[in-house]
């Protein structure tokens, strides 16, 4: 019952707006920007505040770590979740950020597909070629620098099903750093692996947390050498807090 009025209260929040997306982005783009940019900051609270209402949800956002973070960077973090998106707006709501991801999540999504369209992220064809992918990674970078965008990539490529950190893979974001010329924020979260499909949502929604924090600002990188030690030094980071918020009570910051 629980997980009905959940639903039925999230319905009554998106489904206007994605509607509303649907109806506007083929005929005006500028009017569904519009409608993404007021639902990128007015709806991840309000989303989160519905889930801790109803199902005792609880998001973590660990507010004191952005104090470390400059004016603008770029995000790297670990990928569990199509909930990373609106966890990172409800975490970093003071700043626009654009995602790297697959073009799939710009195909036919209700609300998500437009959105990323009308905002303009990164989205990559799963069998481009690589130098088209470098390209697409290098305009977006320069694109979010000149724009005073907050880029995120997920080094993973791909959500973790079992919460497990996946091989960090090093192009997208040495081209992405070379292309923005940003100092790297390097976060972790966790809590999405548990609600991937519609199981997952009605099993672990109640009573579960979300976590997000900003673990480490790395300067700029120069070389190539520089990012590989951010990868490996940003995954041992995220590795560790992992393992010790898994060690917390559930319901515990």
């Amino acid at each position: 019952m629980r997980s009905f009025i959940t639903f039925l209260a999230l319905a009554f929040l998106l489904v206007p707006i994605a509607l509303g997306l649907a109806i506007t982005y083929p005929f005006s783009k500028k009017t569904a920007r519009r409608i993404s940019e007021y639902c990128v900051k007015k709806m991840p609270p309000k989303v989160f505040g519905v889930l801790e209402k109803i199902d005792g949800f609880k998001f973590f956002g660990y507010d004191e770590s952005k104090a470390k973070l400059p004016a603008q960077f770029l995000i790297l973090s670990n990928h569990q979740s199509l909930f990373d998106i609106p966890a990172f707006l409800r975490f970093m709501p003071e700043v626009d950020l654009r995602f790297i991801a697959k073009d799939a999540l710009g195909k036919g999504i209700p609300m998500v597909s437009p959105m990323l369209k009308s905002q303009q992220h990164c989205l990559i064809p799963r069998n481009v070629r690589p130098m088209e992918s470098v390209k697409l990674i290098s305009e977006f970078g320069e694109r979010t620098k000149r724009e005073n965008l907050i880029p995120v990539i997920f080094p993973e490529g791909t959500r973790s099903r079992d919460g497990e950190l996946g091989k960090f893979y090093s192009a997208g974001f040495r081209t992405l750093a070379k292309a923005s010329g940003l100092d790297v924020a390097v976060c972790a979260l966790d809590g999405g692996w548990k609600f991937a499909g519609l199981k997952g949502l009605i099993k672990n929604m109640h009573q579960g947390s979300y976590r997000l924090e900003v673990l480490k600002v790395y300067p700029a990188p120069k070389t190539k050498e520089e990012c590989t030690l951010i990868l490996e030094e940003g995954k041992t980071l995220i590795q560790n807090k992992l393992e010790e918020w898994r060690k917390l009570p559930v319901m515990q910051k």
